[in-house]
């Protein structure tokens, strides 16, 4: 609790004639607040939320909550994105662009929404690979090497959720895709968990403004 105190977390605690702390059930319910938000929500987000419950500027804190759990619904919606790509085999369109076995380096950043720059980085890293247009010398990329750039993409936001990303793109590169589906439907499982363990928390801080509204009455 002290910790949390020097953190500038929880309401002031008076003290005592002797000086001794004198915590009270606002402390308490603090405390059971941000332990509940700590296995849902970034530790960031949990201690500014708590440091505007303590200015009393409730709903910015409760916004700060909600742009989090929207950003657990656009990560959802990636996975599930990545889950549809995997059991279309032909990929013939992604995103409703054509896609084919031979597209520049700016026609797979367009269709897999990155920057042509990352894709480089990801090539010198030797995470993909591209072949040489002989008549020009440009980059060629077939789908396969598309599904690998999408694929890391997003692992950019899932990658805590999903370990051993090279081995997931060799799976991919030799067509291994249920087993890549079986990682990213593990994916999908530990973002539906941490849902729940959000909404938990939310319960507890909505308690806890609760305890602002009856000190304010």
């Amino acid at each position: 609790m002290r910790r949390y105190e020097d953190q500038d977390l929880i309401p002031d605690v008076p003290r005592s004639a002797s000086n001794r702390r004198c915590y009270t059930s606002i402390h308490l319910q603090a405390f059971v607040t941000i332990r509940a938000l700590l296995r849902g929500y970034d530790i960031p987000v949990v201690h500014e939320v708590m440091r505007k419950m303590k200015k009393l500027d409730i709903e910015n804190a409760l916004w700060m909550i909600n742009q989090q759990q929207h950003h657990t619904q656009i990560e959802k919606q990636r996975v599930e994105e990545i889950l549809r790509m995997l059991r279309n085999a032909d990929l013939p369109k992604y995103r409703n662009m054509n896609v084919t076995d031979s597209m520049t380096i700016g026609e797979v950043a367009q269709i897999a929404g990155v920057k042509t720059s990352a894709i480089r980085h990801w090539e010198q890293e030797g995470l993909i690979q591209s072949r040489r247009n002989k008549e020009n010398g440009y980059r060629v990329f077939t789908r396969t090497e598309l599904r690998k750039i999408i694929l890391i993409s997003s692992l950019r936001k899932t990658v805590y959720y999903i370990e051993n990303m090279k081995q997931l793109l060799n799976d991919l590169e030799t067509q291994h895709y249920k087993q890549v589906e079986r990682s990213f439907q593990l994916a999908l499982q530990n973002l539906n968990s941490q849902l729940r363990k959000q909404f938990l928390g939310r319960a507890e801080l909505m308690k806890y403004v609760g305890f602002y509204k009856v000190y304010s009455d």
